[in-house]
C-alpha cells in the first residue's frame, strides 16, 4: 500500500507547469502587503474608481501593447488597476470569457511588470499621458476619494456583467492568512508547490473516475493556486494540458460552520489525500488563522514624526540586552502503532514533551493514537527549532472500577528538530518509528509508531517579560487580590518566562529641580541592570515623560481624536498605545472572560504600516508585557511601567477606563505603587511569598486548534489564554486563563460566568460554571466546577495532583459536591465529582483536538 501510495505521489510530481511559481508567489505576496496598505482600495469611492480605470484604461491598453507593443520593455500596471486585474484574474473561466468576448483572446501578463517590482515606468506614464490626458497615471487615496464622475460602478457593465466589487470583498481578506514569514521562505513555497501539484492530481484523478467533488485546499496550496491563475494565458493552457479543461476556482463560499459545503469538502478532500499520498493534508504554517483584526480606523501614518540620532537609539539599547529567541511551529499526529504484544488489553496514548529544557514549551501533553481510537487528533504548538520531541508510548487498563489503573510506559521513540528543519527534510516528516521498549517491557518484535510532524520555517519568537514584586497569596480568592502594595518603592524585577531577571526598575522621586522655590512633583525611572549598573531611564517633566534621554515622549492623549488611543509614544519612531487587544493580539473567542481594559495593545504607525502595526500588548492586571521586536523591549518596557503605575491609583479592576477619563487628571501626580503581582518561580513553594503569573492570549507553547473552519474547529466557541499549555481553552462559551497548564480553563454550557481557574503549572480544568473557579499548584485535574454561584462551599486546594479537585453547585459537572471537595497528593483522579459526595475517576484529557 505505502508503495503504491509513494507512486501515486511520483506521479502527481511529474505534472508539468510552465510558471516559476516560487518566484512568482513571492512577487504576488509583496504585491498584496502593498495593497494593504492602500485599503481604500477594497471598498468605496476608492474601489469603483480604480474599477472604472481597470474597465476603460488599463484593459484596452494591454489588449493594444499584447498585439503590437508600444516600446521595448514592460509594461507596467498602475497599483489600483493591478488589483482589479488581480481578483479578475482569480476566476479565470470568467476573466477567460470576458476577455475573448471583448477582445478575442485572453490578456496575459507577459511583458507585464506589477508596479511594486517594476525599476522603471517612465515609458508606460508617458504613453498612459497620451492615451488619457485626463486620467492621472498614479492614483492616490485623495484622487481616488475625491468626487468624481468617473467613480461610477456602473460604468463596468457596458465591459462585463462580472460582480467584481464582490471578487474584491473576497479577495481583500486572503492576505491575513498567507502574510506570516515563512509564507516567503523558499524551502516553504517549494513544499507548497509540491503539495499544489498533488492537488491538482486528485481533481484529475476524479475527473478521470467522473467523481464530483469540492476540492479544498489549504492555504499553502492556495496561495500557489492563485499564484498560477494570476498568469492566465499559461494557466489556461497548463489546465487543458493536465486536465482537459480550464479548472474553476470557486471562491465564494467562507461558510466554514460543521457540516457546511466548505467544511465537509474539506473532511472529503483530506480522506481522500491521506488514501492516495499517504501523508497528512495539514501542514504548520497553512491551516486557517481566524477572521482578520479588526481595523483601528482609517491611516494613522503621520508624515512628520520626530526623528533621532541612530547610534544614540543603538546605545540605549544596550541598557536591556535580550537574546534573540527563534520559535517553529509545529503540527503532530500519531497515526498508526503495530508489533503489539499479544493479548495485551488497554488503551494506548504518546505522551510527547521536549527532551531538554525549552523555554516555549515544557511540559509533556498527550495524543491519542488514531488507528485505536478512530478519532483523528492533530497538536499544534510552537517550541524552539533544537533538540529531540520525545514520544513516549504509554498504557493503562481498567479494572472494571471506577479507579483506572496508572498509565505504564512501554517505550519511547524521538525525533531530532534540527533535522525537521533543515532543508533536506523538506519540512515534512512521516515514517514509522521504532518504540525503544522501557526497562519493565518484554517484546517479541519491536513496537513502532506511524509519526506524521510538519514544521514551519523558524521565525523570531515574541519576547514575554514578567514585572514582578513580593505579593502573599490570598487564601480566600482563585488568585492574589488586587490591593495596595506593602512596599511600594521596592525595585520591580522584570524577568522572562524561566524565571530570570532581566533587568530591574524602580520610581523614585527625583533628586532634579527647577528652583528653590519649585513645588512640583519630579519624578524618574530608574533601572538596574544585571551587571548592578544604574541607569536613569525616564523623567517626568510637566505632565510628559521623557525616556531615556529624551530620546522617546510619553503623553497622555489629551486632544480629540477618532483613533481612541490613549497615550503615544514618540520618538524614534511613533507609537500609540491603544486601550484592549487590538491587530495581532485581538482577542477574537474569550471576549468576556477577561476585561478588555486589562490591556493595552502598543501600535506602530508608518510609511511603511499606515493603518498600524501591533508591537507589544502589555497586560496591566498582572504586569506582563509580550513584546515582538527587540527594538521596543527597553522603551516598550519603560512604558508599561510607567503606565501601571500611573494607573494604579484607580485600582486595576478597570484600569483601561481608568485611563480614559484621566484624561481630565493630572497625569504627574498619580501614585507610585505597580500593578502586578509575584510571580517568582523560584518562591513557588515558599508559604510567605507566592504569587501567580497570569500570562497573555495564546502566542507561544500552545496546543490547540486554530479559531475554526478547516482543521481549526477548536472546541465549543472559545479558546484559553494560555502559555506553554495545551489542549482546549474552553468547551463552550468560556474560556480558562492559564500558565502552563494543558486541560480545559473553563467548561460550561455558559461559560466561566464571573471565574475561571487560575492555574500554576497544572493540565486540568481551571473551572467550570459560571461563579467559581480552581486555585491550584502544579496539578493537572479540575481545580474547581461551580454553578450558580460558586465552588460548592469550597474550591480546590491541591499540591501536585492531577484529578478534580472540586465540583458544587447545581450547575456544576455531575450536580457538584454539596459542600465537599478533593484533597489529593500527587494523584490522577477526581477529589471530588458527582452528585452530592466525591466520586472517583479519571479526568479524561483530549490534548489538542482537532475535527477536521
Amino acid at each position: 500500500m505505502e508503495m503504491e501510495q509513494q507512486l501515486e505521489w511520483n506521479e502527481a510530481q511529474k505534472t508539468v507547469i510552465n510558471v516559476d511559481l516560487v518566484a512568482a508567489a513571492k512577487e504576488q505576496l509583496k504585491f498584496l502587503a502593498t495593497v494593504d496598505r492602500n485599503r481604500w482600495l477594497y471598498e468605496g469611492r476608492g474601489l469603483d474608481k480604480a474599477i472604472h480605470r481597470y474597465y476603460s484604461c488599463w484593459l484596452p491598453l494591454l489588449a493594444k501593447h499584447s498585439e503590437s507593443p508600444f516600446f521595448e520593455g514592460p509594461l507596467v500596471v498602475p497599483l489600483d488597476c493591478e488589483w482589479i486585474w488581480h481578483c479578475h484574474r482569480l476566476n479565470p473561466v470568467r476573466y477567460k470569457t470576458d476577455c475573448e468576448k471583448l477582445y478575442g483572446r485572453i490578456l496575459g501578463n507577459r511583458d507585464v511588470a506589477s508596479s511594486v517590482i517594476a525599476t522603471s515606468k517612465q515609458d508606460t506614464e508617458e504613453l498612459w499621458k497620451q492615451l488619457y490626458p485626463n486620467e492621472p497615471y498614479d492614483l492616490d487615496s485623495a484622487g481616488a476619494l475625491s468626487e468624481d464622475v468617473h467613480a461610477k460602478p456602473v460604468q463596468a457593465e457596458k465591459w462585463s456583467d462580472y460582480d467584481i466589487v464582490s471578487a474584491v470583498k473576497r479577495q481583500s481578506p486572503f492576505f491575513y492568512q498567507v502574510s506570516r514569514p515563512h509564507m516567503n521562505n523558499d524551502l516553504y513555497l517549494e513544499g507548497s508547490v509540491a503539495r499544489y501539484k498533488g492537488f491538482l492530481h486528485i481533481i484529475r484523478r476524479n475527473k478521470e473516475r467522473s467523481i464530483k467533488s469540492f476540492t479544498v485546499p489549504t492555504y499553502d496550496i492556495d496561495l500557489i493556486w492563485h499564484t498560477h491563475q494570476l498568469h492566465p494565458a499559461s494557466y489556461c493552457k497548463d489546465l487543458v494540458d493536465i486536465m482537459g479543461k480550464v479548472l474553476e476556482h470557486d471562491d465564494t463560499d467562507s461558510d466554514r460552520t460543521k457540516g457546511k459545503k466548505l467544511d465537509t469538502g474539506f473532511s472529503r478532500t483530506t480522506k481522500q489525500w491521506e488514501e492516495t499520498y499517504g501523508s497528512r493534508y495539514w501542514r504548520a504554517g497553512a491551516m486557517y488563522r481566524g477572521s482578520s483584526p479588526s481595523p483601528i480606523s482609517t491611516s494613522h501614518y503621520r508624515s512628520n514624526p520626530v526623528s533621532k540620532k541612530a547610534d544614540s537609539f543603538h546605545e540605549h539599547q544596550k541598557i536591556l540586552h535580550y537574546p534573540e529567541m527563534e520559535a517553529v511551529e509545529v503540527m503532530l499526529e500519531f497515526v498508526d502503532i503495530r508489533n503489539l504484544p499479544e493479548g495485551h488489553k488497554g488503551s494506548f496514548f504518546v505522551s510527547f514533551s521536549k527532551t531538554q529544557p525549552d523555554r516555549i514549551f515544557n511540559a509533556k501533553r498527550e495524543l491519542t493514537i488514531l488507528s485505536v481510537t478512530g478519532e483523528k487528533q492533530v497538536a499544534y504548538f510552537q517550541c524552539e527549532p533544537n533538540g529531540h520531541l520525545l514520544f513516549d508510548l504509554m498504557s493503562y487498563s481498567s479494572s472494571g472500577s471506577l479507579i483506572p489503573k496508572s498509565a505504564k510506559t512501554m517505550g519511547s521513540a524521538k525525533v531530532s528538530l534540527e533535522d525537521l528543519v533543515c532543508p533536506t527534510s523538506k519540512l515534512t516528516m512521516e515514517k514509522w518509528l521504532e518504540v525503544v521498549p522501557s526497562s519493565k517491557m518484554e517484546t517479541v518484535q519491536a513496537i513502532s509508531l506511524r509519526v506524521a510532524i510538519s514544521v514551519a520555517t523558524p521565525t523570531a519568537a515574541p519576547y514575554i517579560f514578567h514585572f514582578v514584586r513580593p505579593r502573599a497569596f490570598s487564601k480566600t480568592s482563585c488568585f492574589p487580590l488586587p490591593g495596595r502594595i506593602q512596599y511600594a518603592k521596592n525595585c520591580t524585577r522584570v524577568i522572562d518566562d524561566t524565571g530570570d531577571e532581566v533587568i530591574s526598575l524602580q520610581m523614585r522621586d527625583s533628586k532634579k529641580s527647577e528652583g528653590k522655590n519649585d513645588s512640583a512633583l519630579h519624578k524618574e525611572v530608574i533601572g538596574i541592570s544585571k551587571s548592578g549598573e544604574v541607569h536613569s531611564l525616564a523623567e517626568l517633566v510637566g505632565k510628559e515623560w521623557l525616556l531615556l534621554g529624551a530620546q522617546w515622549s510619553l503623553q497622555l492623549q489629551t486632544s480629540s481624536s477618532d483613533d481612541s488611543h490613549l497615550f503615544e509614544l514618540s520618538g524614534h519612531r511613533n507609537v500609540k498605545f491603544f486601550p484592549g487587544q487590538r491587530l495581532d493580539y485581538e482577542h477574537k473567542h474569550c471576549i468576556k472572560q477577561r476585561s478588555q481594559d486589562d490591556f493595552m495593545t502598543a501600535i506602530e504607525f508608518s510609511a511603511k504600516h499606515p493603518y498600524g502595526k501591533a508591537l507589544a500588548l502589555v497586560d496591566l492586571k498582572f504586569g506582563v508585557i509580550n513584546v515582538k521586536e527587540e527594538w521596543f523591549l527597553l522603551p516598550g518596557s519603560i512604558t508599561a511601567f510607567v503606565l501601571c503605575d500611573t494607573l494604579r491609583k484607580e485600582g486595576y479592576s478597570s484600569l483601561v477606563g481608568s485611563a480614559k477619563h484621566s484624561k481630565e487628571k493630572d497625569f504627574s501626580t498619580q501614585e507610585t505603587d505597580v500593578c502586578h503581582e509575584d510571580g517568582n518561580r523560584a518562591n513557588l513553594e515558599s508559604e510567605t511569598e507566592k504569587g501567580v503569573q497570569l500570562d497573555l492570549k495564546a502566542t507561544k507553547g500552545n496546543i490547540a486548534a486554530p479559531a475554526k473552519g478547516a482543521i481549526s474547529g477548536g472546541c465549543g466557541s472559545g479558546c484559553g489564554s494560555l502559555v506553554k499549555s495545551g489542549a482546549c481553552g474552553s468547551c463552550g462559551a468560556g474560556c480558562g486563563n492559564k500558565l502552563e497548564s494543558g486541560g480545559c480553563g473553563g467548561c460550561g454550557s455558559g461559560g466561566c460566568g464571573g471565574g475561571c481557574g487560575s492555574m500554576l503549572e497544572t493540565s486540568g480544568c481551571g473551572g467550570c460554571g459560571s461563579g467559581g473557579c480552581g486555585s491550584m499548584l502544579e496539578s493537572s485535574g479540575c481545580g474547581g466546577c461551580g454553578g450558580g454561584g460558586g465552588c460548592g462551599g469550597g474550591y480546590a486546594s491541591k499540591l501536585k495532583s492531577g484529578g478534580c479537585g472540586g465540583c458544587g453547585g447545581s450547575g456544576g459537572c455531575g450536580g457538584g459536591c454539596g459542600g465537599g471537595c478533593g484533597n489529593r497528593l500527587k494523584s490522577s483522579g477526581c477529589g471530588g465529582c458527582g452528585g452530592g459526595g466525591c466520586g472517583n475517576g479519571l479526568a479524561s484529557v483530549k490534548t489538542a483536538e482537532i475535527n477536521a
